[in-house]
């Protein structure tokens, strides 16, 4: 990993991370990825690194995590969240894109449909259903997004998140 600067760093008992996503909807399903030892899934993507733009650390880590390719949609999401998982807290900032698969990799079949090894990591590639309750029983974080998915504006918007119970101070 020689030369590689990833945006995520301990600073005033905190970590920061600067994290970009991929939005791949495909037959009213989405691609969520859970990792080997998490209890919740979020959207393909990785920490932005040092001299990156966020479409380019995108590409890069789809070409990681899934090994095919995928065409950058619209930005659909930039946000600020203040969180806290596994004892730590987190401030994050993130950019969320639309992405397009190639057209064979659809819903349908045994999920996980893709499993993968990365940085470590056994990655779990499922489809889960946009509607209902799928996405908030795999627990989709950040937990705003399955209802801003389901409601796309056509327009980028700005989240602000402060997940509960916090002992941040807000803005």
């Amino acid at each position: 990993m020689s030369g590689r600067t990833l945006l995520s760093f301990a600073a005033e008992g905190m970590r920061f991370n600067f994290r970009v996503a991929g939005a791949a909807i495909r037959d009213g399903h989405l691609l969520v990825d859970r990792e080997d030892d998490d209890d919740y899934c979020m959207l393909p993507g990785g920490r932005v690194e040092m001299g990156e733009t966020t479409e380019l650390a995108l590409a890069r880590e789809i070409a990681e995590e899934l090994a095919m390719p995928a065409d950058l949609g619209p930005l659909l999401f930039t946000y600020e969240s203040l969180y806290g998982r596994a004892g730590e807290r987190y401030h994050e900032l993130g950019f969320v894109y639309a992405i397009e698969l190639p057209p064979e990799v659809r819903p349908g079949g045994p999920q996980p449909f893709l499993v993968r090894e990365d940085e470590g990591h056994v990655l779990h590639f499922s489809w889960l259903p946009l509607d209902g309750p799928a996405l908030s029983a795999a627990r989709l974080k950040p937990s705003w997004l399955p209802e801003r998915l389901r409601n796309l504006s056509g327009q980028p918007e700005h989240v602000v998140f402060v997940e509960e119970p916090t002992d941040m101070p807000r803005p």
